[in-house]
């Protein structure tokens, strides 16, 4: 299986108030977590990225945490104190420009010596775009257009310079090869010309992952992702997921190998299955404290509803679906009447308060239970076609995922579930992907 880690800080996942928990921001955090998923043998280490600060009735919104430092930056600090897990960075296609995010990401692969790693996101609304002075920008159907072909710029452009452009031969006095770095680009959203500055990378192009669940999400997935993350880390729907998207790579000339699905997942680790039972308990009552129990049933009500009892029942007043209170948190983008409607039918039917039911509705914690447990399961997912392997989210910030590298990982490379050790350098090495360059032809 594959493994990853991702720095928490979005939605409701961290206990930043856990007396173990220590900077979300600070260098030392990112190293100490890179450094122990390194020590693991993972694939990659992951950062979301958010361009602007969710808000809750107007406020920032503070149970989420409030203050992200630039993606790439950071990996590019942890390039320097690791020296094989691959570094990933969440970077919006929406909000920026093929030529200046390829250069970054190219600078990235030769910093880190091919370890880059490029998950493509879309932005839909206004909200996130008034930090742009753009507005929306685009309307939510054109957004993967602009995606696919930014997306087609930016192979465009890594592959118009290469290591063996630049031969700085001191015999014949040749250092750059004419006609480097030279690109065209002709279409709908870009229509760019020039040179690029960065030459490629080791593994040719960093590796490409894409989130989206959509149906568009999933086909510009299946036509030009290396990865996909996958919310789901229930075992039927995953599979469903799983064979949905593999089912389509065909079409495009690809083999299922191709593509990775890796669902984000958590994973609470004790000395038994009951004490860790108890855990996971304790941590999701700490992850949807009643503040949060209070703003996720004010998003999807459009009411304010700070007077309610958060272990009360839920309000018999009806929801505005028009009115929006948590902006910038994509969970709640969907049809909130419908959301509505079917969290009153899950607590009439089930006797639970407003926070029980919005621990509910969560997702839980994944996997629980004492070290062979969560090996047994982990192992069982992936070889029953639920997934490619996991990306781990932990509950605390830096030590989160401690325990299961200690503890976890050693069980899994017993049994020929995990690797023993890296077998190359690159993150495709890694995923078990080819290097990707483009013809020189092809680029012309």
């Amino acid at each position: 299986m594959h493994l990853a880690a991702q720095l928490p800080g979005i939605h409701n996942v961290t206990v930043w108030s856990d007396p173990r928990s220590r900077s979300q921001i600070g260098v030392d955090s990112f190293i100490h977590l890179a450094q122990t998923a390194e020590r693991g043998k993972f694939d990659f280490f992951f950062l979301a990225e958010g361009l602007r600060l969710r808000e809750h009735k107007g406020r920032i919104y503070e149970l989420d945490v409030a203050g992200r430092p630039e993606s790439l930056t950071v990996l590019s600090a942890l390039a320097a104190v690791t020296t094989h897990l691959g570094l990933a960075a969440t970077v919006n296609a929406t909000f920026n420009e093929p030529y200046e995010v390829a250069r970054r990401l190219a600078t990235l692969d030769l910093l880190s010596g091919g370890r880059a790693a490029w998950n493509v996101v879309t932005s839909f609304d206004a909200f996130t775009g008034e930090n742009f002075r753009r507005g929306g920008f685009l309307d939510e159907a054109d957004r993967y257009d602009r995606a696919a072909e930014f997306l087609q710029v930016a192979r465009r452009l890594w592959d118009s310079l290469s290591p063996a452009d630049i031969p700085a031969d001191s015999g014949t006095g040749e250092f750059i090869r004419p006609g480097a770095g030279a690109f065209t680009h002709a279409g709908r959203h870009f229509d760019i010309s020039g040179r690029f500055t960065t030459p490629s990378g080791p593994q040719g192009h960093p590796v490409v992952i894409q989130a989206g669940e959509s149906a568009e999400g999933r086909e510009f997935a299946a036509a030009e992702a290396d990865v996909i993350f996958s919310k789901y880390n229930r075992l039927p729907q995953a599979r469903a997921f799983y064979q949905d998207v593999k089912g389509r790579l065909a079409k495009y000339g690809r083999s299922p190998e191709d593509l990775k699905i890796i669902p984000t997942a958590t994973c609470v680790v004790a000395d038994t299955d009951e004490e860790a039972a108890e855990l996971a308990t304790e941590i999701t009552r700490a992850q949807v404290s009643p503040q949060t129990a209070i703003a996720h049933l004010e998003a999807v009500w459009g009411r304010d509803l700070s007077a309610y009892d958060p272990d009360g029942p839920l309000p018999e007043v009806e929801p505005l679906p028009g009115n929006l209170l948590l902006k910038g948190h994509s969970v709640f983008r969907g049809d909130r009447a419908a959301t509505a409607r079917r969290w009153r039918e899950i607590a009439e039917a089930r006797g639970l308060s407003i926070r029980e039911l919005v621990i509910a509705v969560g997702d839980g914690q994944t996997f629980v239970g004492s070290p062979g447990t969560v090996a047994t399961a982990m192992e069982h997912f992936v070889t029953t076609g639920g997934a490619d392997g996991f990306v781990l989210v932990p509950h605390t910030t830096p030590g989160g995922l401690d325990d299961f590298v200690t503890r976890v990982v050693p069980l899994l490379q017993e049994r020929g579930a995990f690797r023993a050790d890296y077998e190359g350098t690159t993150l495709r090495d890694h995923l078990g992907l080819a290097h990707r360059r483009t013809s020189r032809e092809a680029v012309r």
